[in-house]
C-alpha cells in the first residue's frame, strides 16, 4: 500500500507540472499552448480542413435562380495536381433554367450526351466547349435539365498559377495580365483554373480537385444586380430576363449595366454609388 501511494502522489505531481501540455492539447494534437488549434503541414489534417469548410450537397439542392444568387461570395477552390490551391470568390453567374428556357442547352427537355450533367443531382459540374477551343463551367441545380454558369471570379489566392495556365493558352506576344482580367469571363475562368471538359460530371461535393467553400462577408440583397445574360441574343425574349447576376461595384466582373443599376438605384433598390 505505501509503494501505491507513493505512486499516486508522483502521478498527481506531474499532473500539476505546468511544463506538460493541457489535457486539449493530448487530445487535439493541432493545438498548442496558447490554444491555438491551427492545422499543421499534415496532409492528414489539410483533408479535414478542406472537408469541415466545404459547401455540402444541402446548399446546392435548391432553385436554379436561388443558387445562381447563392453562389455570390461563395468560394471555389481548385486543387492543381503539383499540390497548389487556387482561390477566386464567385462575383458574377447566369441561370439557366431548362425546359421553356430557350437560352438552355437544356431547353425543351432534351437530354444528350453532352448536356448530362445538368440533368444529375444539384453541385454536378457540366462543362462544355465554345468555338472548339474554350471551355465553360456550370454547376446543376434543382430543376430537370437547370444549372448555373459561373462568369468571374475575384482571385483570392494562387494569382501566379492563375496566370501561368492563362498565358499557356495564350498566342503571340503576352503582357502580364492585372488580377482583375485574370477570371473576368467563364472561359478565363477556366483557363486560369485548369478547367476543361475531364471535370465534366463531377460533384463538387465530393472531388478531390475542385470544390466551394463558404464565403465571408456575403452579400445582400442590395449588393446584387440582376441583368440579362450574355451572348444569347438569338432567343426572343429570354434574351430580355434578368437572369445574370453580379456583384455590385467589383471590378472583377466581366460586363457591368449601369443602366440597370441607375434604375436600381431610382427605385431606391441600392444606394447611389
Amino acid at each position: 500500500m505505501p509503494r501505491k501511494r507513493k505512486l499516486l502522489a508522483q502521478l498527481s505531481a506531474l499532473q500539476s507540472n505546468s511544463s506538460f501540455p493541457p489535457f486539449d492539447a493530448l487530445v487535439n494534437p493541432n493545438a498548442t499552448s496558447d490554444g491555438d488549434s491551427a492545422p499543421k503541414s499534415s496532409k492528414y489534417f489539410a483533408v479535414e480542413k478542406k472537408n469541415s469548410s466545404q459547401l455540402e450537397a444541402d446548399f446546392f439542392n435548391q432553385p436554379c435562380i436561388s443558387l445562381a444568387k447563392s453562389f455570390l461570395g461563395q468560394i471555389l477552390v481548385r486543387k492543381l495536381p503539383d499540390g497548389r490551391e487556387l482561390w477566386g470568390r464567385i462575383v458574377e453567374t447566369e441561370a439557366y433554367l431548362g425546359g421553356e428556357d430557350e437560352a438552355s442547352h437544356s431547353k425543351g427537355g432534351k437530354q444528350t450526351q453532352r448536356n448530362a450533367a445538368m440533368f444529375m443531382k444539384p453541385g454536378t459540374l457540366y462543362v462544355y466547349q465554345i468555338y472548339g477551343i474554350y471551355f465553360c463551367v456550370n454547376v446543376s441545380s434543382q430543376g430537370e435539365g437547370a444549372a448555373v454558369l459561373l462568369r468571374s471570379l475575384e482571385p483570392l489566392q494562387g494569382l501566379d498559377a492563375m496566370r501561368e495556365l492563362r498565358s499557356a493558352s495564350r498566342k503571340g506576344p503576352i503582357k502580364p495580365l492585372k488580377d482583375w482580367q485574370l477570371c473576368n469571363g467563364p472561359s478565363k475562368l477556366c483557363q486560369a483554373l485548369g478547367i476543361d471538359k475531364a471535370f465534366d460530371q463531377r460533384d463538387l461535393t465530393q472531388d478531390a480537385a475542385i470544390w466551394m467553400a463558404p464565403g465571408h462577408d456575403l452579400p445582400g440583397e442590395q449588393d446584387v444586380v440582376a441583368t440579362t445574360r450574355i451572348g444569347i441574343g438569338n432567343t426572343g425574349e429570354w434574351a430580355q430576363k434578368p437572369l445574370r447576376f453580379y456583384l455590385r461595384g467589383n471590378k472583377f466582373v466581366s460586363v457591368v449595366d449601369k443602366k440597370m443599376e441607375r434604375e436600381m438605384a431610382a427605385m431606391g433598390q441600392i444606394s447611389c454609388s
